[in-house]
């Protein structure tokens, strides 16, 4: 049975505020406005943000009590109001592991490692995953083809199995090491191409069971991997993690591995993706970000097969998938989801069309408001 859930639980809002209803940026940034945020990630220390029209990263020590709370530190730019690609071009990804903050500075192709959270602002990173110095910044390196070093539009990372990956986008693969890279560390686990040197959406064919198109973000825990490969509108996962490259064992948003399609503006019901750009999984419970219906899906466990997802946030519904449910902006209302980050019974969304993140209470969201048919 697929619930709705709660729309009142969702209580902290950082970023743009709405007038009129429309959520807009401040025309120049500050410590508490936020420009088409991507990634997002907390823990009992820090909330960090990728503010990623503003190419910059926000840090707030301690997860904010009220609406509108101004970051504490800023890195990627000399201070919190100053804007542009410098350090950073599009950071997406965001991650605190064993005390090291890691982000995915997207569109300089690689990720960077602060071996400790800074302090200070525009505190220089310690080094880059995907090229080999601090100061290179071309995709593969600057070469033609992909290598086992390099990386193109890298927007994902996270832990699987004890390893570290990467969802190197632009060269349609997953990288895999078993543990975080040092810095010219080359890949040992290559998913969604023949070898280290291809770069083709799915596989150069038809999309299959061990093809990407648009690999985008990556969840897990000890025996589960799982993709969102947003270009084929699907999850794929991987039970035990694999140590090679082979066959998803699951897919979610589509009725098969062979299939990705997209249906847009008609009801999506509880099983369909459009451009999932961001998941997350914590104690068997999986949240996926189905950015493109602006809506937050969540299965109670990892599922095994194909299955319907048990509840949805920000819409009320699993047929409605409008931007803010075509209406104004509001604390429970979604417009481009695109990151999203579970702990400890919340959930922070990077709620990127609304320029905001927003903050929920997600035990309190998964009561059952009311019971719908099973989709």
């Amino acid at each position: 049975m697929s619930v709705t859930a709660k729309s009142s639980a969702q209580n902290i809002w950082l970023g743009a505020y709405s007038p009129g209803g429309l959520a807009l940026p401040a025309a120049h940034p500050t410590a508490s406005q936020l420009y088409a945020p991507r990634g997002v990630f907390f823990n009992e220390d820090w909330l960090v943000v990728a503010d990623s029209g503003n190419h910059r990263i926000l840090l707030w020590h301690g997860l904010p009590e009220e609406d509108g709370c101004e970051a504490d530190l800023v890195l990627g730019q000399p201070d919190f109001t100053s804007e542009g690609p410098k350090l950073l071009h599009l950071p997406t990804g965001v991650m605190i592991h064993e005390g090291r903050l890691i982000v995915a500075d997207a569109w300089h192709h690689r990720l960077l490692v602060w071996n400790e959270i800074p302090r200070k602002n525009n505190a220089a990173p310690d080094y880059a995953i995907g090229q080999p110095d601090l100061a290179a910044v071309e995709p593969n390196r600057g070469q033609s083809i992909a290598s086992a070093k390099s990386l193109y539009w890298p927007y994902g990372f996270g832990f699987a199995g004890g390893w570290f990956w990467i969802a190197d986008t632009g060269n349609r693969r997953v990288l895999g090491w078993p543990k975080l890279p040092q810095a010219d560390e080359p890949a040992q686990v290559v998913l969604g191409q023949a070898d280290a040197h291809g770069g083709e959406e799915n596989r150069g064919g038809a999309v299959n069971a061990r093809s990407f198109r648009w690999p985008h973000a990556i969840a897990g825990d000890s025996e589960h991997l799982l993709v969102a490969d947003a270009g084929n509108h699907r999850v794929l996962g991987w039970t035990p993690v694999p140590r090679e490259d082979c066959d998803a064992a699951l897919v979610l948003g589509q009725s098969g591995f062979s299939t990705a399609a997209e249906l847009p503006y008609i009801p999506q019901g509880a099983s369909r993706l459009r451009f999932p750009y961001s998941l997350s999984l914590e104690d068997s419970r999986l949240a996926v970000a189905d950015t493109a219906n602006n809506r937050i899906l969540v299965w109670n466990e990892i599922p095994t097969r194909t299955a319907p997802a048990q509840y949805v946030l920000g819409q009320p519904n699993f047929d409605a998938n409008g931007e803010n449910q075509w209406k104004a902006v509001t604390h429970d209302s979604l417009c481009w989801p695109y990151g999203i980050w579970m702990h400890n019974g919340r959930l922070a969304v990077a709620d990127s069309g609304n320029n905001r993140v927003t903050l929920w209470s997600l035990n309190e969201a998964l009561e059952p408001a009311a019971p719908m048919a099973a989709a």
